[in-house]
């Protein structure tokens, strides 16, 4: 089943002769439960595309479906409260908040929305995550690891059917890499979602189910790289 489809997808910045073209007509649909790893070189686009998939920019033209819903079609406060409820956002340098511990941070986009946390749910990450022994931990108290799992709590927490993450161990040594794409996969897998990650690492990427690789804010290349999941 279809959980995301992109069509004609530009983003031009700039006008006139001093215009860039950031994406060039991106064409791309992902499925329900992939892991797809999204690969290029610097400036070549793949942050701009996850931007646009998530609702955080506007593209020039084309659209971006997700879960049935045309996302570039909805107004501001529309697609803020879409982000929210539908979509978990994983990013570099965390972003958590340093006056909230570490249940508090997860739980801080039902909290935004004046939602109820399920208990339950949230005993159930902060287990998986390997936390039991940090929630009342302020970020400032964790290592960058415990940090990164405490995003990705975050990400979870309105238990979203697509997960998006921008460069989640860059920040990270190699150990520790290895164990959050591990993590990642895990919990995508155990509450069927649909990881999209963008990455330099290859070896981080040869983790997915699918590698698409950007150049010059085009496609080149979409192969499947028969990931564990």
């Amino acid at each position: 089943m279809e959980i995301l489809e992109v069509r004609g997808l530009s983003k031009i910045y700039g006008k006139a002769e001093n215009e860039v073209k950031a994406l060039d007509n991106i064409n791309l649909s992902i499925n329900s439960g992939e892991f797809v790893a999204i690969v290029g070189a610097s400036g070549s686009g793949k942050s701009t595309l996850l931007n646009m998939i998530g609702g955080l920019d506007k593209p020039s033209s084309g659209d971006v479906i997700v879960d049935g819903d045309n996302i570039t079609k909805l107004k501001e406060k529309e697609v803020a409260i879409f982000r929210r409820r539908k979509i978990g956002f994983i990013f570099q340098f965390y972003n958590l908040i340093q006056v909230l511990n570490v249940e508090e941070n997860i739980a801080l986009p039902i909290s935004l929305d004046h939602g109820k946390v399920d208990k339950k749910y949230m005993e159930d990450i902060i287990k998986i995550l390997g936390l039991e022994n940090r929630k009342r931990h302020l970020p400032s108290q964790l290592s960058g690891g415990q940090q990164q799992r405490v995003s990705i709590g975050r990400a979870l927490a309105y238990k979203p059917s697509l997960i998006l993450a921008d460069e989640p161990t860059g920040n990270l040594d190699s150990k520790n890499s290895k164990e959050v794409i591990q993590l990642l996969k895990v919990m995508a897998k155990k509450y069927n979602q649909t990881l999209i990650v963008i990455t330099h690492d290859l070896n981080l990427a040869a983790e997915a189910d699918r590698m698409i690789t950007i150049d010059d804010g085009r496609i080149i290349k979409d192969e499947v790289i028969a990931g564990d999941r």
